[in-house]
């Protein structure tokens, strides 16, 4: 594991620490196996039996948690923090892309099409699928609700839209969208959801209900859409399969997810 230069040592930054947040894919979840690492999985548990509260924070929706089946989280961050509930059902924060923005984007899918995945509560909706939303799924095998019939999406409540558009695309869009923000971890696509909930907003929330002050908070994530969620906490680390930009934020470095990166960091931060 790699240190970035910090003026404290990873003993005193670790003994205080009472909870840590966790992103999915690509940190928690192997892009290769799609799946959660053994290593990984007895490393929550002995975080757990530590007393450490273990949070959830991705961009997946709430169907798309199946995955975390019997581990021992106290909380998700779901859709970058849409929608934030505890393990017993209990919703802390929701937030939805407002009638407005939702009227602009279906009016430049009717002038220009693009794939785009509706996400409500509990799925998604795809207008259409492509080569570009097949790729995708390769990667998270989370993306396979089919195309449908979106004529009455704007009756529904909306927490986040997939757009498969490039960088450029993106930003056209949002400048049409005032009361929206994007995320992107992949260059096809991007996640348009509303200001205001963001893995920042669903640290804060769960911080809040549980009395944990942020300086007992850890994050861990690969993508940009963990560098705001690394910027907040006490302790960031990154995994090394993510890129530099997210690498230079991250107070510490570890392995990459497929090379027990979960459990070399907390041994080597003495945790376990």
């Amino acid at each position: 594991m790699m240190f970035v230069e910090k003026p404290w040592n990873k003993y005193t930054i670790t003994m205080n620490i009472r909870a840590v947040f966790l992103d999915l894919d690509g940190t928690l979840i192997s892009f290769n196996t799609h799946d959660i690492p053994f290593s990984a999985r007895k490393t929550l548990f002995r975080l757990k039996e530590k007393g450490i509260l273990l949070f959830a924070a991705t961009g997946r929706g709430k169907d798309g948690l199946a995955i975390l089946e019997g581990l021992p989280f106290d909380g998700f961050i779901t859709l970058n923090g849409q929608y934030c509930y505890t393990t017993d059902g209990t919703i802390l924060y929701e937030n939805t892309i407002i009638q407005e923005d939702l009227e602009v984007l279906l009016k430049e899918l009717d002038r220009h099409p693009f794939p785009c995945g509706f996400v409500t509560r509990n799925t998604k909706v795809f207008n259409y699928r492509d080569a570009r939303v097949e790729e995708v799924h390769a990667i998270t095998h989370n993306d396979g609700h089919p195309a449908g019939d979106i004529s009455g999406i704007l009756q529904e409540p909306v927490y986040q839209v997939m757009t498969f558009l490039n960088e450029s695309e993106e930003k056209e869009l949002l400048k049409k969208m005032p009361h929206c923000t994007s995320a992107r971890w992949y260059p096809t696509f991007c996640d348009i959801s509303p200001l205001g909930g963001t893995k920042v907003k669903g640290i804060d929330v769960f911080c809040d209900y549980f009395g944990i002050p942020l300086s007992a908070v850890m994050a861990v994530g690969d993508g940009g859409n963990d560098k705001e969620m690394l910027k907040h906490v006490h302790l960031a680390a990154a995994m090394g399969n993510a890129p530099e930009d997210v690498r230079e934020i991250a107070d510490l470095v570890t392995a990459d997810t497929d090379h027990d990166g979960i459990w070399k960091l907390f041994r080597d931060l003495d945790m376990i």
